[in-house]
């Protein structure tokens, strides 16, 4: 009878999935050439907006924003740059490197033997890590979260150097087709919309 009850407490005892390793997570990056996706951005105050989400590794990324906002976030070349719809004046611009972003755009990722992850754990069978850049913390984390079978990147979370948060879920998310550098061109972005 024992027996019986130590079976039945361990086959209804939910499973406990094991979470995605630092070198597993540095691979899925690293054979990361291009990617797709929606997204749903939800900001610290509450605020959602939609859009599409482009990435070209390393170094590459486009969001584009779904009216009404019609946002574009362009990086490429080492810059972020934020189009403002509404202005015809140049794009906000900064170095990718003053991003978290910049973490997991780099040309080779590995988690393990950098001095930037602050927290790796497993939450309702996701892994979470939260990256930081050791030299400058000021320019705030990002933390991914990854579902697995097979190891995907589903959503992350930037705080930046001014303490805002920033929430970004990923839907439909493919990976390895074409994508024109044209998309990440902030120059040929700024010639377009001055015309």
């Amino acid at each position: 009878m024992k027996l019986i009850s130590a079976l039945c407490v361990i086959l209804t005892s939910p499973v406990v999935a094991e979470k995605i390793s630092l070198n597993e997570i540095s691979s899925y990056f690293n054979a990361m050439t291009t990617a797709e996706a929606q997204f749903s951005q939800i900001t610290d105050t509450g605020e959602t907006s939609t859009g599409r989400l482009f990435i070209r590794r390393p170094g590459r990324i486009r969001f584009e924003y779904d009216p009404p906002e019609a946002t574009l976030v362009v990086v490429g070349g080492g810059q972020v740059a934020v189009f403002d719809p509404k202005s015809r004046d140049e794009p906000l611009r900064f170095p990718l490197r003053h991003s978290p972003l910049n973490l997991v755009l780099e040309r080779e990722v590995d988690l393990a033997q950098r001095d930037m992850v602050v927290a790796h754990f497993e939450a309702e069978s996701q892994t979470a890590v939260t990256l930081q850049d050791a030299e400058n913390p000021d320019y705030g984390f990002i933390q991914l979260i990854f579902t697995n079978n097979p190891v995907q990147l589903r959503e992350w979370i930037v705080q930046d150097n001014s303490g805002g948060r920033t929430q970004i879920v990923l839907d439909s998310l493919t990976e390895g087709g074409r994508l024109s550098n044209v998309l990440f061109n902030i120059q040929y972005e700024m010639q377009k919309r001055s015309k």
